[in-house]
Formats: C-alpha cells, structure tokens, sequence
C-alpha cells in the first residue's frame, strides 16, 4: 500500500482511512474558504472516494490543482461502506462518492450529508481474467463450477452486492474462493494470477490493460451501479468540498470518465 501525504491519499485499507486522513491533514491549513487562490478557495479538500474511482479521481484531483492553485487534494480510496463508516465515526472528509446510492443513504441517515447528492457516473460488472485467460472462462456460468479458481467482493460493498444480483439473474450459484474487502483487492487476485477469474466493474478492467482481459455478460444490465456524490456536512473545507463536487460534474470531468469506461446515469 502506497500512501501519500498533501496530495493524494492513495487506496487504504478501511480501518487505516480515519487515522492516515487525519495524520495527513495534521498541521495543514485546512481552509476556511476564503481568499488565497484567487478563486475564493484555498486549503486542503479531503475527498473519501470508493475505490472504483481510483484512477479517474486521481487525474481529476491534479486538474482540480491546476485550475485552484490555492487548493491541495487528498483522497482515501477505499469500499464506500467502509468510507461511510468512517465518516459516520468523525473522520474529517470533506467530500463523499460512493458506488451506490445504499452507502450514501447511510450517510445521509446519520445526519452527515445534508446537502442532496448528486448521480454523476454509472458503472456494470464484466467478468476479468488473466492475460491469455488460463482458466478458459467463457462466461458467467463459469462462476458456478468447481474447477475455476474465483475472486469476489464481499457481499456488504457495492462490487458484490451487484454480483450477487447478477448471479441470481443467471441462476448461477457461486463459488468464490475468496470474497475481497473492495473491487481494488479483487482485480489485484486477477492480475497476480492466483484467481482464474472474478466480477469487477467494466472501468477496472479497461484500467488494468493487457495484465487482464474482459468478458462482457448480458446479466450485467441487472446489476448497474449508480454512483452520487455530495459534501459532508461538518466539511472543513465547505467552500472547496463545493467546488469539487461541482467540478466533478463538469464537461471537462465528464470526459475522464467516458474514457475510464463509466457511463452517464
């Protein structure tokens, strides 16, 4: 695990998200939202992105810079119920996305979304395999054999609560051996090879490139992720947690993630 402090927090493990933040915003100013930058906003904006967004976020966390040069952007990538978890014990986030409305509204229950969420991006399971595709998987009915080898996400995060959907669509039983605390840990068991196949979204696989191929399943329209997202409500940074939201709602956001392989909800 890579971790980097004053600009991108890279994916954590959920119960590092709360004290890595914390460290990493120690002795920074977290901004009040006035002046410094020229465009109203300066500080540090703490975004808890699930980690589906990983890659995207990241490239937007270094436009977002470019375009607020009074702003530093730190992310914790992680499962987004382990993230509203972690806002709900008083992590110090500014900004939440998750990849399911589910986790938001968990947020929203305890009282720490207040302004309403925004679906910016959606996103479908694609089955992943190994480069050359050792385990000649050839579809979802695969999932439900003894001899492949297969990774899933754990059933509370968003990854695998849609295969879940996806498999009772099919009529296919799983037999996953090893259920992964996010769609991050899962993609890691494909290209590591120790897994002959697994379901992770459409954009990890298109982010992973020639270490893994995709196959596409017509049962995946029954499981598409919608993703919001919205400033938490005791924010430190308010002003910049506004602006971030706004720019990932942007045409120039839009077209990063057309690119990753989301699609517009």
């Amino acid at each position: 695990m890579t971790t980097t402090v004053g600009r991108v927090v890279r994916r954590l493990a959920p119960v590092a998200v709360l004290m890595t933040v914390l460290a990493g915003c120690a002795g920074q100013d977290s901004g009040d939202g006035s002046g410094g930058s020229g465009n109203g906003i300066t500080g540090t904006v703490t975004v808890f992105a699930a980690a589906s967004l990983t890659e995207t976020f990241t490239t937007l966390g270094e436009q977002f810079e470019q375009t607020h040069p009074g702003v530093d952007v730190v992310f914790g990538f992680g499962a987004s119920s382990a993230l509203a978890e972690q806002i709900g014990q008083g992590a110090p986030a500014d900004v939440f996305a998750s990849a399911a409305p589910r986790n938001m509204e968990q947020v929203i229950e305890s009282g720490d979304i207040t302004a309403g969420p925004v679906t910016f991006v959606s996103n479908r399971l694609e089955i992943a395999v190994p480069a050359g595709n050792p385990g000649s998987i050839s579809g979802l009915a695969d999932f439900g054999r003894p001899g492949p080898r297969i990774a899933l996400c754990a059933e509370q995060v968003p990854c695998g609560a849609a295969a879940d959907k996806v498999f009772a669509a099919a009529g296919v039983t799983p037999q996953p051996d090893t259920r992964e605390p996010d769609v991050k840990a899962v993609l890691t068991k494909v290209t590591l090879g120790e897994v002959d196949a697994a379901l992770v979204y459409r954009t990890d696989v298109r982010a992973a490139g020639d270490e893994v191929t995709g196959i596409e399943f017509p049962e995946s329209e029954q499981a598409i992720n919608d993703y919001p997202i919205a400033p938490v409500a005791q924010a430190p940074n308010p002003a910049a947690a506004a602006a971030f939201v706004e720019f990932v709602l942007s045409p120039q956001a839009r077209k990063v993630f057309t690119t990753a392989g989301f699609d517009t909800p």
